[in-house]
């Protein structure tokens, strides 16, 4: 009876795999760990196409008014940066913009953001979803919204109204990003330091503030980003009001001088290199 037992529980014997499937196996596991990462720098080749194109194209020695053949290595564009009035002084209108929209839409989009991802509060939801429709919304149409505004109110266009449009629709980006980081913040932090005393602004600017600054720093980026660079919405509030995005859309007609490409290497260096201390200061502050 043991016997009889015993050999209806032992399990079935599994035939052994043959050498043909022995070999296959890894070879199918060796071809499979190289196709993403293939594919992921193919995606990553295509998308830095065009700024690869932009900064070899800063350093030829063209002659004429398209710079789209390659003609030559130097460095005279770099030399002669700002040798061109009206493109200077766009630069320097969106570098001012661009700053003093990020300045703006940081500081109100962090408080927007402490209070939607700390407080429960009356229309906190619907201001969530309005945040989240400024994003979704095209951007043709918060431009004519935000002209016809300008208009109704009898507001000349110029300098001013682009700043303003920029704040309203770069600060519901940053309220976004820095809910997200307070909703993932430790709230017995902020509760031990007002049980050792520290007041409301005290916690907010030792504790909050420090906790959040990565959400912070990143929607600042991402405000400056989209400022700079943004053509539509500026396009119908500029009034005569001339940014870079605008002179090189009203230049490409022409020619667009080596001088455009300098610059934007220049925009894009910039960003790399505040897109790479952020991420150090982030890992710094964790570590």
């Amino acid at each position: 009876m043991s016997t009889l037992t015993t050999e209806v529980a032992r399990p079935p014997e599994r035939p052994e795999p043959s050498a043909e499937q022995t070999h296959a196996r890894p070879r199918r596991r060796r071809s499979g760990r190289w196709i993403l990462p293939l594919w992921g720098w193919a995606v990553i080749a295509w998308l830095s196409l065009p700024i690869i194109v932009m900064i070899v194209f800063g350093f030829n020695d063209t002659t004429g008014k398209f710079n789209i053949k390659w003609q030559g290595f130097t460095l005279h564009w770099y030399r002669d940066l700002f040798a061109i009035p009206d493109l200077t002084t766009a630069l320097m209108n969106s570098i001012k913009i661009a700053v003093i929209t990020t300045i703006a839409a940081t500081i109100l989009g962090t408080f927007l953001g402490v209070a939607l991802g700390r407080y429960r509060f009356r229309g906190s939801g619907s201001v969530t979803l309005l945040l989240f429709a400024n994003i979704a919304a095209p951007e043709v149409v918060l431009g004519a919204a935000l002209l016809s505004m300008f208009l109704t109110l009898g507001v000349p266009r110029g300098f001013w109204t682009i700043t303003i449009a920029h704040v309203m629709f770069s600060l519901a980006y940053v309220a976004v990003t820095v809910r997200a980081r307070m909703a993932g913040m430790d709230q017995s932090l902020e509760e031990a330091a007002r049980d050792l005393g520290a007041g409301p602004v005290s916690t907010f600017f030792r504790v909050t503030l420090p906790g959040i600054m990565p959400g912070v720093m990143s929607g600042a980026l991402l405000a400056f980003a989209l400022s700079i660079d943004d053509y539509i919405i500026t396009s119908f509030n500029a009034g005569n009001t001339v940014t870079f995005p605008l002179w090189v859309y009203g230049a490409s007609r022409v020619g667009v001088p080596p001088q455009v490409n300098v610059m934007g290497t220049l925009i894009f260096v910039f960003g790399v290199v505040a897109a790479m201390a952020g991420a150090i200061t982030s890992r710094r502050r964790k570590a």
